[in-house]
């Protein structure tokens, strides 16, 4: 994730906001080549419309020449199950897409984007971990989450985050109804259990910031 120095993830306007630069986006490819799936909220889809690519060349060789789809899996979560099967995460990529809604929402959502990916019913509500193993048998090891703000809130209050990469833009967004990094939760990452700072690096005008979630003593 990429945020500015008070924590905010997008601004209100209908542009996408660019907290990073073409190095760290370089990176950020690079980390993509490496993971299995993919995975965003709705409202990211909706928001920002991502393609979810690798885009070098050489990587998407690579991946190939592993055995592997040119681009990892493509995975998102919702309440409702409505979709634009022509938005990017639809449409962009001959890649599997899968869709995890609540069991109510999957009549919606086949609706929506059944012809385009799988949609899989989670019973009453989503739950991370049910979506965990299902996507374990699918065969994923490696799972990138890129957002937005209530998908990170969800699986860093849950405990399920291995490690964070966050990248701290040289701004300020200072709009208090933007989205942010998180919301409201109680996260294990407490005062009381401080996360190992595992790396810094500056990248241009902008600083990768990569935690280990657990105690400091335990890394």
């Amino acid at each position: 994730m990429a945020a500015s120095i008070d924590g905010y993830i997008d601004d209100n306007t209908d542009e996408r906001l660019l907290l990073s630069n073409d190095e760290d986006f370089d990176r950020v490819d690079e980390v993509r080549a490496g993971v299995d799936a993919i995975l965003v909220g709705a409202n990211t889809i909706r928001r920002d419309n991502p393609r979810l690519l690798v885009r070098s060349d050489d990587r998407r060789k690579r991946r190939v020449d592993a055995g592997q789809p040119e681009s990892p899996i493509k995975v998102t979560i919702s309440a409702g199950g409505d979709f634009d099967p022509a938005s990017k995460f639809f449409s962009a990529g001959d890649v599997d897409k899968v869709v995890y809604v609540p069991t109510s929402a999957v009549g919606t959502a086949t609706a929506a984007v059944g012809a385009v990916s799988n949609v899989v019913g989670t019973g009453e509500k989503v739950d991370l971990g049910f979506v965990l193993d299902d996507l374990g048998r699918r065969g994923v090891r490696r799972l990138m989450i890129e957002g937005g703000g209530t998908i990170h809130t969800q699986f860093l209050a849950a405990g399920l985050a291995d490690e964070i990469h966050l990248v701290v833009a040289p701004f300020f967004v200072g709009d208090s109804t933007a989205p942010r990094f998180v919301g409201e939760a109680t996260f294990p990452q407490s005062p009381a259990n401080r996360m190992h700072l595992a790396e810094v690096k500056q990248i241009g005008d902008v600083v990768l910031l990569r935690y280990l979630p657990g105690h400091a003593d335990d890394a």
